[in-house]
């Protein structure tokens, strides 16, 4: 699933014409060189590719701050 989930990071990246820092656990999501529409894009394709949305599920889900986080909250919902 990880693999997956920066697979879909690299392509908005490029879509959107960013310049993506290396992705590491402790990469704040802010400090990656991608911006809220870009975030949003990735969601919305996950959700697609996985059929679930962590940030709009009946648990309170806290927004990631690390891509170590995002791909947690990923991991969490799969299970």
């Amino acid at each position: 699933m990880r693999n997956q989930i920066i697979a879909v990071i690299e392509q908005v990246a490029r879509e959107q014409n960013k310049t993506l820092r290396p992705i590491t656990d402790d990469l704040e999501i802010v400090e990656s060189g991608l911006d809220s529409l870009c975030f949003a894009i990735i969601v919305a394709k996950l959700e697609d590719r996985f059929g679930v949305d962590p940030l709009n599920t009946d648990t309170e889900a806290e927004f990631p701050i690390t891509f170590g986080d995002f791909f947690a909250m990923y991991r969490k919902v799969a299970a």
